[in-house]
Parts: C-alpha cells; sequence; structure tokens
C-alpha cells in the first residue's frame, strides 16, 4: 500500500528540487546567498544599440576611401570620382558617399607612407 504522507512529502520534495535548479531558494535578508555569488560569475552584457555598428560602417568606409585614394592618387581619384558623378542616381549616391573628405586624406597620407 502506497504511503498518502510519503507520496506528498515526495512532491514537496520535487518541487523545491525544481526550484533550486531553476535558481530560487530562500535568501535571509542581508546575507550573501547564491543570488550575490551567481550575480558575480555571469558576464554583464553591454548595450550599444545601433550606434556602434553604425560607427563600425563609417570607419570601414573611411578606411576603404583612404586605401582606394592612397593607391591611385589624388588625381585619379578626382576623376573616378568626378565620373560617378555624370552617372545615375545611384552613381551620384556613390560619388557622395566616395568624395574625399579631410579625415580620408589624413588617412591616405599615413597609408601611403606603409605603400611605398
Amino acid at each position: 500500500m502506497v504511503d498518502r504522507n510519503m507520496a506528498n512529502f515526495n512532491g514537496r520534495l520535487g518541487r523545491i528540487e525544481r526550484i533550486r535548479q531553476a535558481g530560487g531558494g530562500f535568501e535571509a535578508q542581508g546575507t550573501l546567498g547564491r543570488s550575490f555569488y551567481n550575480e558575480q560569475q555571469r558576464p554583464r552584457r553591454l548595450r550599444r544599440g545601433l550606434f556602434a555598428p553604425f560607427v563600425l560602417v563609417l570607419l570601414a568606409i573611411v578606411a576603404l576611401k583612404s586605401v582606394v585614394y592612397a593607391s591611385v592618387g589624388p588625381e585619379a581619384y578626382r576623376e573616378r570620382i568626378a565620373a560617378l558623378e555624370a552617372g545615375g542616381t545611384a552613381d551620384r549616391i556613390g560619388a557622395y558617399v566616395l568624395r574625399a573628405d579631410p579625415l580620408t586624406i589624413a588617412t591616405a597620407a599615413q597609408i601611403g607612407k606603409i605603400l611605398n
């Protein structure tokens, strides 16, 4: 015959074990319990939003422009941008993005020292 008290006890024991496995439990106020040490072990996730990927894309564009500017030279680069400006809408947008700005020119000067 099954003891009803024993079945009840085993059921409670199972619930407590599931709660403990999920990270729950009782902690007295002011003590350093499991939650304190688990918090220490978990790496905190940094929330960057859209700013970090946007900056990364801008830096990649500037690096690409600088390498092309340093390898083909200022005159040829201006000619290529002028050819893009004479094209369609997509070409004009590309010419606007690829136009040599002061940061591109300064970075290209540093890359030119490495390439030569």
